[in-house]
């Protein structure tokens, strides 16, 4: 059996072979981010670099994306960059880490190629960046990596699964797929291609993990079309679709379905005229002349005529839905009889804005359609049968789930045990584990690194970490005291009277007693500390001020602001 395998792999098990090493910077144990760098000898290729969206205990942060601080001193070792398809857990975090990568040469396919390129020139790093152009067909020498493409189906045209060919053995990352046999706009995915593979040998698989506990099958994209048409055919007004500005297939749907029934077709949102346009230039988007209009022009066109694609179907704070569902977005007011639609599923962490946005709709008077209220959506990701026949095909001796939360991972790394792999040779990873995989000692993780999200935050990438989230987390909670006091330079002792600001904590007109008793406990503690020092130590007196005041507010109202003391020496 073992040297019927090392047959396939086309290696010699005498010649030593270093293992191959995965490191996952993202996507294993969360959904997003995902980022794998993959190491052989001298040479590191890196597949994907999303980004995720965070959750409500990440307070004032944007996005949040990989840690590759790992490698930070191995920046001359990447020979490149390979990308699975277009989605922003793919490729969103591209324009923050290919400067801090010294921008290695990216690749993928033409359509996932004009969604980095438009990224890159929202950032300014078009100029910057070296962007290759690829298709199935070829493959790609990256030092001792032999890199090529199989077609898979996803919820967006042109993704791939990544075939990594080394002199350890052959790797396949299937990026996120199910097996579409009726997609919308792209091939059917090359399952011959995958059966072909499994019989040159597959080393290690790293397998899509998201629906593995999903049975059955995965719908196509293609059952969207009666939807569609259903809700066209009976909206008496406007339609508003919210969707992700990089599902091109769905926004084709739903220009197919405007098209035959007469309506003229708006796009809102700064990303979805982006994409929109990059994906018509590139003809992965086909919208007949004179049915595209600009959003300036939508109240000239009569309310059963006109649909409006726009992003925000995740409920995000500065997306066209959300401005749209505040009643605060300049040239989009919801009237009654629209009909809003909702064509997605919330990701995790985003259900109470996506909630909070359908309630405001509704309260303006629009019918709003959404997930589990009619079938506005379809997932891109393959079911538990989808995973299996993956399996099945490439039948690889070592497996490693990625893209997922642990469960899923584990869920997934169950299922290739039952598929025939055996339990030793499943290997249940998490971001900053180090997992090494050789043909001649097995799969294993033989590290782990140090390892925490980078936020972003505004136009700061890196400098919000774990202790101001805490802050944030406290000041949301209970609020802050400021203690502004003056005293003497000399002796320690009150200067002048002490001032006591709050935000947050209590409303001041209503709380005059409970402040003026705080004033009392910080003179107090000053006064201590100058009758037992005789003389000015500033830590210890905004140390005394802190514990007093924080001792005193707990016991009174059962709180814990933040307190800044503020000494001012004279």
């Amino acid at each position: 059996m073992s040297q019927q395998h090392n047959r396939r792999n086309g290696r010699d098990q005498r010649r030593p072979r270093l293992p191959l090493r995965l490191v996952p910077l993202g996507g294993l144990g969360e959904i997003g981010k995902n980022m794998m760098a993959v190491e052989y000898g001298d040479d590191i290729v890196i597949i994907d670099a999303g980004l995720m969206f965070p959750d409500e205990e990440m307070l004032g942060v944007d996005l949040v994306i990989p840690d590759t601080s790992y490698l930070n001193d191995k920046l001359d070792r990447i020979r490149g960059i390979f990308i699975t398809h277009g989605h922003e857990d793919h490729i969103g975090a591209l324009p923050y880490v290919l400067p801090r990568l010294g921008f290695p040469p990216v690749y993928s396919l033409q359509l996932t190629l004009g969604l980095i390129g438009v990224k890159l020139r929202e950032h300014r790093l078009l100029d910057l960046a070296t962007l290759n152009l690829v298709d199935p067909a070829m493959t790609i020498k990256a030092g001792q990596f032999t890199v090529g493409f199989v077609r898979v189906n996803h919820s967006i045209p042109d993704a791939m699964a990544l075939v990594l060919r080394t002199p350890a053995g052959v790797l396949v990352h299937t990026g996120d797929y199910k097996f579409d046999y009726t997609p919308v706009d792209q091939p059917p995915a090359d399952i011959s291609g995958l059966a072909r593979l499994g019989e040159e040998g597959v080393l290690v698989l790293c397998g899509d993990s998201t629906r593995v506990e999903s049975p059955g099958f995965t719908q196509s994209e293609r059952v969207l079309n009666a939807t569609f048409d259903e809700i066209f055919a009976h909206a008496e007004g406007r339609i508003l679709i919210a969707t992700f500005a990089s599902l091109i297939s769905r926004v084709q749907q739903v220009v197919n379905a405007a098209e035959k029934h007469g309506r003229k077709i708006s796009l809102v949102g700064r990303s979805m005229v982006n994409n929109a346009q990059m994906a018509i230039e590139l003809g992965y988007l086909r919208v007949p002349a004179g049915m595209l209009i600009r959003a300036e022009d939508i109240d000239h066109v009569p309310a059963k005529e006109l649909a409006i694609i726009c992003t925000g179907s995740q409920g995000e704070p500065t997306s066209a839905l959300t401005r749209i569902a505040n009643g605060d977005h300049r040239l989009v007011q919801i009237q009654t009889g629209d009909t809003v639609v909702l064509s997605s599923t919330p990701i995790v962490g985003n259900e109470r804005a996506v909630s909070h946005n359908i309630d405001n709709l509704i309260k303006l008077g629009a019918n709003v359609l959404y997930q589990g209220k009619m079938q506005v959506h379809v997932s891109g990701h393959g079911s538990r049968e989808e995973v299996k026949l993956m399996l099945a095909l490439l039948r690889p001796r070592y497996v490693v789930p990625v893209h997922g939360e642990y469960r899923m991972l584990a869920e997934h790394a169950r299922l290739a045990v039952e598929m025939g792999v055996p339990p030793e040779n499943v290997v249940i990873g998490q971001d900053g584990d180090i997992i090494e995989v050789s043909p001649d000692t097995g799969v294993e993780i033989v590290d782990h690194m140090p390892y925490g999200n980078v936020y972003v935050d505004g136009l700061g990438v890196g400098d919000i970490g774990q202790v101001v989230l805490r802050d944030r987390r406290l000041l949301s909670s209970d609020g802050v005291i400021v203690v502004v006091v003056t005293v003497d330079s000399d002796t320690g002792e009150l200067a002048a009277g002490l001032d006591i600001i709050s935000r947050g904590f209590v409303y001041e007109r209503e709380s005059e007693g409970l402040l003026e008793a705080a004033r009392a406990v910080v003179e107090r503690a000053i006064s201590r500390h100058t009758q037992q020092r005789g003389h000015a130590d500033w830590n210890f007196i905004k140390n005394k001020i802190r514990d007093s005041l924080s001792e005193f507010v707990y016991q009174k109202i059962k709180r814990r602001p933040m307190i800044l003391p503020v000494v001012v020496e004279v």
